[in-house]
Protein backbone atom coordinates (compact mmCIF):
# COMPACT_ATOMS: atom_id res chain seq x y z
CA UNK A 1 0.00 0.00 0.00
CA UNK A 2 1.46 3.50 -1.06
CA UNK A 3 1.85 6.19 1.38
CA UNK A 4 0.58 9.77 0.91
CA UNK A 5 2.39 12.77 2.41
CA UNK A 6 -1.02 14.03 3.12
CA UNK A 7 -1.52 16.63 0.32
CA UNK A 8 -1.56 16.49 -3.57
CA UNK A 9 1.80 17.70 -5.09
CA UNK A 10 3.09 16.41 -8.83
CA UNK A 11 6.51 17.42 -8.69
CA UNK A 12 8.13 17.42 -11.88
CA UNK A 13 11.69 16.96 -11.65
CA UNK A 14 12.58 19.56 -14.38
CA UNK A 15 10.90 22.41 -12.90
CA UNK A 16 11.28 21.98 -8.56
CA UNK A 17 11.09 25.53 -8.49
CA UNK A 18 7.41 26.39 -9.98
CA UNK A 19 6.35 23.35 -7.43
CA UNK A 20 3.56 24.44 -4.70
CA UNK A 21 5.19 22.29 -2.27
CA UNK A 22 5.01 23.45 1.35
CA UNK A 23 7.84 22.25 2.53
CA UNK A 24 9.77 23.47 -0.86
CA UNK A 25 8.86 26.88 0.17
CA UNK A 26 9.76 26.65 3.81
CA UNK A 27 13.05 25.20 2.65
CA UNK A 28 13.22 27.81 0.67
CA UNK A 29 13.31 30.70 2.78
CA UNK A 30 15.17 29.43 6.01
CA UNK A 31 17.30 26.22 3.80
CA UNK A 32 20.44 28.23 3.53
CA UNK A 33 23.60 27.37 5.42
CA UNK A 34 23.14 30.41 7.91
CA UNK A 35 19.59 30.87 8.66
CA UNK A 36 18.90 27.91 11.00
CA UNK A 37 21.92 28.70 13.52
CA UNK A 38 20.51 32.81 13.23
CA UNK A 39 17.08 31.71 13.91
CA UNK A 40 18.46 29.23 16.40
CA UNK A 41 20.31 32.07 18.52
CA UNK A 42 18.04 34.31 18.35
CA UNK A 43 15.77 32.06 20.20
CA UNK A 44 17.98 31.48 22.70
CA UNK A 45 18.84 35.33 23.08
CA UNK A 46 16.02 38.00 22.71
CA UNK A 47 16.54 40.78 21.74
CA UNK A 48 20.10 40.33 20.52
CA UNK A 49 22.22 42.69 18.69
CA UNK A 50 24.07 42.74 15.31
CA UNK A 51 27.90 42.03 16.76
CA UNK A 52 26.01 39.56 19.79
CA UNK A 53 25.07 37.44 16.95
CA UNK A 54 27.98 38.16 15.03
CA UNK A 55 30.07 36.41 17.60
CA UNK A 56 27.75 33.64 17.79
CA UNK A 57 27.98 32.55 14.23
CA UNK A 58 31.96 31.70 14.00
CA UNK A 59 33.02 32.08 10.47
CA UNK A 60 29.92 33.96 8.60
CA UNK A 61 31.00 37.31 7.32
CA UNK A 62 29.24 40.64 7.86
CA UNK A 63 27.95 40.38 3.99
CA UNK A 64 26.32 37.00 5.09
CA UNK A 65 24.33 37.67 8.28
CA UNK A 66 23.44 41.26 7.01
CA UNK A 67 22.32 39.52 3.74
CA UNK A 68 20.65 36.46 5.64
CA UNK A 69 19.22 39.10 8.59
CA UNK A 70 17.36 40.87 5.46
CA UNK A 71 15.93 37.63 4.20
CA UNK A 72 14.42 36.58 7.24
CA UNK A 73 12.93 39.90 7.98
CA UNK A 74 11.71 39.95 4.83
CA UNK A 75 10.08 36.57 5.63
CA UNK A 76 8.05 37.41 8.51
CA UNK A 77 10.25 36.29 10.70
CA UNK A 78 12.58 38.41 12.50
CA UNK A 79 12.00 42.04 13.35
CA UNK A 80 14.69 44.47 13.74
CA UNK A 81 13.80 47.78 15.54
CA UNK A 82 16.32 50.92 15.14
CA UNK A 83 17.17 53.00 18.43
CA UNK A 84 17.69 56.89 17.20
CA UNK A 85 20.51 56.65 19.84
CA UNK A 86 23.97 57.64 19.79
CA UNK A 87 25.76 55.20 19.21
CA UNK A 88 23.00 53.81 17.11
CA UNK A 89 21.75 50.56 18.21
CA UNK A 90 19.77 47.70 16.33
CA UNK A 91 17.92 44.83 17.94
CA UNK A 92 16.58 41.69 16.32
CA UNK A 93 14.11 39.39 17.67
CA UNK A 94 12.07 37.01 16.33
CA UNK A 95 8.73 37.64 15.28
CA UNK A 96 5.36 35.03 16.15
CA UNK A 97 5.74 33.55 12.95
CA UNK A 98 9.50 33.10 13.81
CA UNK A 99 8.84 32.13 16.89
CA UNK A 100 6.21 29.45 15.48
CA UNK A 101 8.82 27.76 13.81
CA UNK A 102 10.64 26.79 16.63
CA UNK A 103 8.99 23.87 17.81
CA UNK A 104 9.69 22.70 14.47
CA UNK A 105 12.93 23.48 14.45
CA UNK A 106 13.18 21.45 17.97
CA UNK A 107 11.95 18.26 16.82
CA UNK A 108 14.37 18.68 13.45
CA UNK A 109 17.31 18.97 15.94
CA UNK A 110 15.64 15.75 17.90
CA UNK A 111 15.82 13.46 14.33
CA UNK A 112 18.94 14.43 13.68
CA UNK A 113 20.78 13.57 16.52
CA UNK A 114 18.93 9.92 16.86
CA UNK A 115 20.56 9.81 13.14
CA UNK A 116 23.54 10.92 14.50
CA UNK A 117 24.12 8.02 16.77
CA UNK A 118 23.03 5.42 14.37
Amino acid sequence: MKKSAGYPIQLDAGNLEKAKCPVLYALDIIGQKWKLPILWYMYEEQPIRYNELKRKLAGITNVMLTKSLRELEGAGLVSRVQYNEIPPRVEYSLTDRGEALIPTLKELYKWGQEQMQR
